[in-house]
């Protein structure tokens, strides 16, 4: 399920690690919009070259972590990336507050569609490293 070519009118379509949620990704200029049922969340488009960029950088497995803004990030996972002070842009790749979380969930699968990392596909728990 990863037809489209990441625009508004062909986006990308994606399933969460685990295959329980479907959801859409598309580039928007400088952002990522991604439509989960009747929620959009966006990401700063840079998100896709810098966390594969921290994933070669950790050489190994990472978990992801994921995680609703209002909930912490458990160190070393792809979700406090995604919230890091010390990340590229200094703070949440995520750009509608109160949405701004689960960088850990949907990030990743679109990675994978493009080829950058490898992912699993667990129930839970699950990790994912660089190419």
């Amino acid at each position: 399920m990863t037809d489209g070519d990441g625009t508004a009118q062909s986006p990308w379509r994606l399933r969460t690690a685990p295959g329980s949620s479907e959801y859409t990704m598309y580039r928007d200029g400088d952002e990522l919009v991604c439509q989960v049922g009747s929620t959009t969340l966006r990401y700063q488009a840079r998100a896709i070259e810098d966390l594969h960029a921290w994933l070669v950088s950790q050489g190994d497995w990472v978990a992801l972590g994921a995680a609703d803004e209002q909930k912490p990030a458990a160190d070393g996972t792809v979700e406090a990336f995604g919230r890091a002070e010390d990340n590229p842009v200094g703070g949440w790749y995520g750009l509608r507050k109160g949405y701004r979380g689960r960088f850990g969930m949907y990030l990743p699968p679109l990675l994978e569609q493009l080829g950058l990392v490898e992912l699993e596909h667990n129930a839970r728990n699950n990790r994912v490293r660089a190419l």
